[in-house]
């Protein structure tokens, strides 16, 4: 697993199967023992962040600052969908296309859907923490998960370019005026 997510995080959801198994230290036949399809892998790799980023979730629930709690998570789910680099939604694809492939042999169909539903395991989490800043009258009545979480992949989208020099600053400034929208007012006074 941990192979898996540094090729991964390099070289994104298309990562060579066979590099992930030589940084392993198996062969290839081991790993496909154990993950018989890339689908399989890239499910594993992505349920155990996910499951990383809602422990967190739990865990800032009983933070005594709702802001903080909400802001701290969203620096972390910005940052796991910064390193993700399109694993989800090469998941998300794999599984939607599954059904449209009846004529394909078996051999040659995207394995059937694993069950995760990461998306929903991402917005429980989200939901939570913003319930709870929002009961504290901390951020907007208005705002919902359905806007903030793909505001938050959007800045991460936007500032991952693998290889170009960027501004390493940049993501948490973009999410900071997308925390001040969350609050209705500057944070920085």
């Amino acid at each position: 697993m941990t192979a898996a997510q540094e090729v991964f995080a390099e070289a994104g959801p298309e990562a060579s199967l066979n590099e992930i198994a030589r940084r392993a230290g198996v062969g290839p036949g081991t790993l496909y023992r154990n993950f018989p399809h890339r689908q399989a892998l890239l499910t594993a790799v992505l349920q155990e962040r996910i499951e990383r980023l809602c422990t967190l979730a739990d865990d800032l629930l009983g933070a005594e600052s709702a802001d903080e709690a909400l802001e701290e998570w969203l620096y972390a789910f910005m940052e796991h969908a910064r390193l993700n680099q399109g694993m989800g939604s090469a998941l998300l694809l794999k599984e939607d296309a599954a059904p449209l492939e009846e004529s394909v042999p078996a051999e040659g169909r995207a394995p059937e859907s694993t069950g995760v539903d990461c998306h929903r395991m991402i917005q429980n989490a989200a939901h939570a923490l913003l319930t709870r800043a929002q009961q504290r009258g901390t951020a907007r009545a208005d705002l919902s998960c359905d806007d903030l979480i793909p505001l938050v992949v959007g800045i991460a989208l936007s500032t991952t370019h693998t290889g170009v020099r960027q501004d390493e600053e940049q993501p948490r400034r973009l999410l900071g005026l997308v925390l001040d929208a969350v609050h209705g007012s500057s944070r920085r006074g």
